[in-house]
């Protein structure tokens, strides 16, 4: 019996993890066919991307009440992405970083940890202290998407929490949205202009046929040639009807192809979201059936089998990465998902259902993953890159962390 149900396990974590590539990728191409902005799909589709394996099983956790599986697919997967990702890809070559990372984005989800374990205190994350959350994530998306682009200098934390607690991300947004608004407007009004504006062209160009017609005599010279000209163009488009109605053909089976791919597209999408929500629903399900089995807390499942299985494919990424001297995005990758991890799926997935806390989970894990954040942060500071020695020390540091936890539990 718990053959099949690993079986089913494995099963749903392949669903999961396939069907949330092809979800992100069709839908982003769809987006592009139909012009919606670069704004929209980037603050949507691209900045979920690589969470969407954890946010659809903390979704499925949340609404089967599973609060262990939630937090401890949180915190169990911030503590892979350093301890696992980062250490790996440190380990196979030197990470170089820039200070800006470090001050923005580093300190930013240094800041989302303390907060998370700020909020978890009371053994509980209500749905307000969640929303709290999501509207972070919102202000963090906003902030790169504006300020970040927009200023030549380099900006860092102390002022994404100006831009925060000044409510400037509305404005933001606000301004985002009416252009957008507008231009969808303007192409309305130019389809229902477009029979009259052709009615006006018409009148015009038949007033000017008309004037040209009343230009005074034309000599004899000037009609014969004339008349031998239409003759020839008469001859050589009769010559060549075949051919353009050969054009035509193929414009319009050209058409029918384009039609046909987006209709492809648009089953890969629904075939995705099908196998997302039950790859999410059996992976979950068997995750809460393996902690009744071993009689272990939710919370050991979350962090063990349910984080480190949803961080398999950012590891294969990241090892791939790393031997493509790409090590740096792959750093990037860690700590931009470790905030979207806090702010945004924690954040989903308490205002499905209020999270509850266990005792583990507050004494131990989640200020096992405040160490974590802090030794990354202090590892980039030494010389603006993470050494081989020191990935080695994040990785012995999660192996021993695992190994300790597992027996606690």
């Amino acid at each position: 019996m718990p053959v099949i149900n690993i079986l089913i396990f494995l099963g749903g974590l392949v669903l999961l993890v396939k069907g949330s590539d092809l979800f992100v990728l069709t839908s982003s191409q769809i987006a592009r066919r139909f012009g919606v902005s670069e704004f929209v799909i980037g603050l949507t589709l691209v900045s979920v991307g690589t969470s969407v394996p954890e946010l659809a099983s903390s979704l499925t956790a949340s609404f089967q009440q599973a609060s262990g599986i939630v937090i401890g697919n949180i915190l169990g997967s911030n503590i892979a992405n350093i301890g696992l990702i980062a250490s790996t890809a440190a380990l196979l070559t030197n990470i170089k970083t820039e200070e800006v990372m470090l001050r923005r984005d580093g300190y930013i989800m240094l800041f989302a940890s303390f907060l998370l374990f700020l909020f978890m205190l009371d053994f509980k994350i209500s749905r307000l202290e969640a929303l709290i959350f999501i509207l972070f994530y919102l202000a963090y998306l906003l902030f790169l998407l504006e300020k970040v682009k927009r200023h030549e200098e380099e900006i860092y934390f102390k002022d994404f929490m100006i831009y925060f607690f000044k409510f400037e991300y509305f404005f933001d947004l606000k301004s985002k949205i009416k252009p957008q608004a507008r231009e969808y407007g303007i192409e309305n009004r130019n389809s229902r202009g477009m029979k009259k504006g052709t009615w006006k062209s018409e009148k015009i160009t038949q007033k000017k046929n008309e004037s040209e017609s009343k230009i005074g005599m034309r000599t004899k010279t000037e009609l014969t040639t004339e008349l031998t000209t239409e003759l020839t163009t008469e001859l050589t488009t009769k010559s060549k009807t075949e051919p353009e109605h050969k054009d035509i053909d193929v414009d319009i089976t050209e058409e029918k192809p384009q039609e046909a791919s987006l209709l492809i597209e648009f089953f890969k999408l629904i075939a995705s979201g099908v196998a997302i929500i039950i790859g999410a629903k059996y992976f979950v399900e068997q995750a809460v059936f393996f902690a009744m089995l071993l009689e272990v807390p939710e919370t050991l499942i979350g962090i063990s089998l349910v984080a480190v299985g949803t961080s398999v494919p950012e590891l294969m990424v990241t090892i791939s990465a790393a031997r493509s001297d790409y090590a740096g995005i792959a750093l990037g990758n860690v700590i931009g998902s470790n905030i979207a991890n806090i702010l945004l799926i924690l954040g989903c997935s308490g205002l499905v259902h209020p999270i509850s806390i266990t005792g583990l989970s507050i004494y131990y894990i989640a200020p096992f993953m405040l160490i974590m954040s802090f030794l990354l942060i202090l590892f980039i500071r030494t010389g603006w890159r993470v050494k081989q020695f020191e990935g080695l020390i994040l990785l012995l540091l999660y192996l021993s962390f695992m190994v300790l936890i597992l027996r606690l539990g």
